[in-house]
This record gives structure tokens, sequence and C-alpha cells, in this order.
């Protein structure tokens, strides 16, 4: 199958980097998301977006634009599935959110197009039933800040049509990824089954109060090379999802430290709103976060 439309469904920080790297590449996009305010919110993320691609890939105006012209907003499930190829899930990371999804999805999608999930940490098989085709459904995972990170996870379960397989491998290479294959399923992927125990020991290192998140910040940054640290990390992805993946796994293991930290989470920054960048605020304060400063690693 040649791909020529493409629904983004789920318009939060990454949901719009997909369909802002797709249509930048000539793609017709769909972006669904519940409401007009998520929608508004997406339009000021893909705006934004405009001005990175020019920063970091040296992209005309008239390209940019061109990309945002290929977007097209719904609010309606129906609409915006209509005639589309492949779908790519960026739901809120729980299972129940995504089954619900995939009940709404199956009722009104195509029967040619495709179901890929965005998910970071779940596996496939975990809701591969809930979509009404296993054979066309696997994952498709893709790094923060897109355009830069072009790494694209593709990962099936034990049911996935390996000609199914074969074409989003060929799709995500049409849209200037670099396409990480996995042979088995593995939570976490590869990146993040990197990244995760990172980010775990950092939470640690809080909620025990060992440190202060600058001082956690400077000892990863300084002492290994890496452009930023886990603060930095934890509110570029977002504080909501850092809590849902906490909270499932905490609810997994019933272990009283997971629950610490989900409610440390939760206390710190879900009841505060201190949400991340999206939001102005996470760890630090946005636009212009402390660890940006040129001297932030000097003192």
């Amino acid at each position: 199958m040649v791909f020529k439309k493409i629904l983004a469904a789920g318009s939060g920080v990454l949901g719009s980097q997909i369909a802002y790297q797709i249509a930048f590449h000539g793609y017709t996009v769909h972006i669904y998301d519940i409401n007009q305010k998520s929608i508004a919110y997406a339009k000021e993320r893909l705006t934004k977006l405009k001005d990175n691609y020019k920063q970091d890939l040296n992209a005309t105006q008239q390209e940019v634009d061109l990309a945002y012209n290929r977007i097209v907003f719904f609010t309606d499930l129906e609409n915006a599935v209509e005639d589309v190829d492949l779908v790519i899930e960026s739901v809120p990371e729980d299972p129940e959110i995504k089954k619900e999804f995939y009940k709404q999805l199956k009722a009104v999608a195509p029967e040619k197009t495709i179901f890929a999930t965005n998910t970071s940490t779940l596996l496939p098989s975990s809701f591969a039933t809930a979509t009404g085709r296993p054979k066309k459904f696997l994952a498709l995972h893709f790094a923060n800040e897109i355009w830069k990170h072009n790494t694209a996870e593709i990962m099936g379960h034990p049911g996935t049509d390996p000609e199914v397989f074969k074409e989003v491998v060929s799709f995500a290479k049409s849209i200037g990824m670099v396409t990480l294959e996995l042979h088995k399923e593995q939570s976490g992927y590869l990146l993040n089954s990197l990244l995760v125990p990172l980010l775990d020991a950092a939470m640690d290192l809080l909620v025990k109060e060992v440190a202060d998140i600058e001082s956690i910040d400077k000892a990863w940054v300084i002492g290994t090379g890496a452009t930023v640290g886990p603060g930095a990390i934890f509110d570029t992805v977002g504080l909501n999802t850092v809590y849902n993946i906490n909270k499932i796994k905490a609810e997994q293991t019933k272990d009283p430290w997971d629950e610490k930290v989900v409610a440390y989470i939760k206390e710190n920054f879900i009841d505060t709103g201190r949400l991340g960048v999206a939001e102005g605020q996470g760890f630090y304060k946005y636009p212009n976060p402390a660890y940006m400063d040129p001297d932030f690693y000097k003192k």
C-alpha cells in the first residue's frame, strides 16, 4: 500500500510533532483530538514548530507554511479517519483509555486502514484485540523533538502481518526517520529501555531527598557529556505522562516505594499544575529554564 493520508490521533506534545513531521514530508495529515480546546493548543504547538524547523533544519518559510497547510483538524473521529491509510495513536499512556479509543476507532475506520500506537511503555499485544484488526496493528514509536532525534522504533506483536510491518517501515523512512526494527516485543523499546532506568534513578534520588533536581542534572550532564539532565527530560516528556507511567507501574508491583513515588509526583506536579514545558513550568520554568543559562553548569 502507498500511504497518502495519515491520521495523528492525539495532539499533545509528541502527537503534534508527529503530525508536523509527516506533513513536512508531503503527506496530507489529519489531527484528531477530543475537543476544540485541545485543537487550539495543537495549533499553537504546530506554529512554534515552524521556527524549530527553520532553525534546526534550515527550512524556508515557504516549506514550513506548506507543511502546516497540509494539516486538517478534527474533533469528530469518523470524519477524521475517512479515507485514511494509517492512524498513529498518541492518546494518554493508560491501557483503558487506549482500549476505549480503539473501540471507537474500529467502528468508523476504513477496512484498509493500518493502526499504529506510539506508546512508549505498553506492549501492543496488550490491546491488539481491542483494535479489531490485530493483523494490521503494531507499534510505531518516535522520540521527542522528532525532527532532530529522528528515530522510529517499529515493533509488531505476534499477530502483526509481516507485510504490514514492512509497509510501516517504508513509510517511516519516507518521513526522514532512521528506522529501528524490533524483532520481539519489549516494553520500553530500545530508547526507553536505556532511558527509563536513568529517569527512575533520578526520581528515586528526589523522593529520598538525597539532592535537588539542579544537582542531579548537573551531575549527569557534566559527568557524561549529555546535553540535558533528567529534570529537563521529565519536563519535555510532560509530568502527566511521567505520572501515568509510574501509576501503572505501582498498580502492577504493589510496591510501597513505587506508590510513594506516584504520590510525590501527584502532590508536587499534577496537583499544582506544574506539568512541564507545555504548561510553562515543571521542574523548571519556561520558556527560559535555568539549565539553558550558559553559567548553569559552571556554578
